[in-house]
């Protein structure tokens, strides 16, 4: 199993669409592992967006990620980074697959409703700025067994 993070947005909090969100991991078979809704502090956002600095947009994306509460979370899956990664949709919701998540609902590039790791390497970072590994829990979940092969 694999894991990854997920951030549903400030936008997609205003416009109620948590639930319809997590619906589209869980309709998957993905396991939640940690969730929470958080308030992103200046300090947090840094260290998210860190690789952005300096970059045209990044004043916009941390008054964008902070103007709101935002939904954390780490899911587990077989291969769960690329399976989030084709249900989010391409980050420009314009060139995003029918049905994703950001052809769904997303308007804009810049106010497109959710954030998934890309990488391996990204998920564990994030899941580290966003979660203590006490807040991460290890359980069964007994669909697995009827849906995946050991």
């Amino acid at each position: 199993m694999e894991r990854t993070f997920i951030m549903v947005k400030p936008d997609g909090v205003q416009r109620g669409l948590i639930g319809k969100i997590i619906q589209r991991f869980e309709d998957r078979g993905m396991k939640i592992v940690a969730m929470k809704l958080i308030q992103v502090s200046k300090q947090i956002a840094e260290l998210q967006y860190e690789e952005h600095v300096g970059k045209p947009f990044y004043n916009l994306l941390m008054e964008y990620i902070m103007s709101g509460p935002v939904v954390v979370m780490v899911i587990e899956a077989p291969d769960a980074i690329k399976q989030v990664r084709r249900i989010v949709g391409a980050t420009n919701p314009q060139n995003a697959d029918v049905g994703t998540i950001r052809q769904t609902w997303a308007q804009d590039v810049s106010r497109n409703i959710i954030h998934a790791s890309d990488k391996p390497e990204s998920a564990e970072r994030e899941i580290g700025i966003f979660f203590n590994r006490n807040e991460i829990l290890d359980y069964p979940l007994t669909v697995h067994k009827l849906m995946f092969i050991d």
